[in-house]
């Protein structure tokens, strides 16, 4: 796959609940990363991706979405537009980091993230061997 999912998140109403709920199920180790309860899991092999939970903005926005690496996010959003999708955030850089961000949603209203390549030391990388 040229341009692959490297990250996912899970937001919810309750960061705390979340982190619990799959740590218990999935024995996943969540490491505190940003505002509203925002925390990592790495993944624990060369083919894993991340996963971010927490809460949303507003404390009630629910969503999963997946995050797609690409060469330029401002160039996807653009062609997205264009092939009848809306952009909804970005190109933004995630403060801190050199993690560009943005994401659109497809004609039929799915949410889809889209994020630059990144390093092993971001927080959205994918493991490298």
């Amino acid at each position: 796959m040229s341009q692959p999912v490297v990250h996912f998140e899970i937001v919810g109403g309750d960061a705390a609940a979340l982190h619990a709920f799959y740590a218990q199920l999935f024995g996943w180790k969540i490491e505190p990363r940003g505002p509203g309860g925002y925390g990592l899991v790495q993944p624990s092999g060369p083919d894993g991706i991340t996963v971010g939970i927490g809460s949303g903005d507003d404390g009630d926005s629910r969503h999963v979405t997946v995050y797609v690496e690409v060469p330029d996010v401002g160039t996807v959003l653009d062609r997205a537009e264009e092939l009848g999708g809306r952009r909804l955030v970005g190109p933004d850089i995630v403060p801190g980091t050199t993690i560009e961000l943005g994401q659109f949603t497809d004609p039929e209203n799915h949410v889809i993230g889209l994020t630059t390549a990144t390093t092993p030391d971001q927080p959205h990388a994918r493991s490298t061997p």
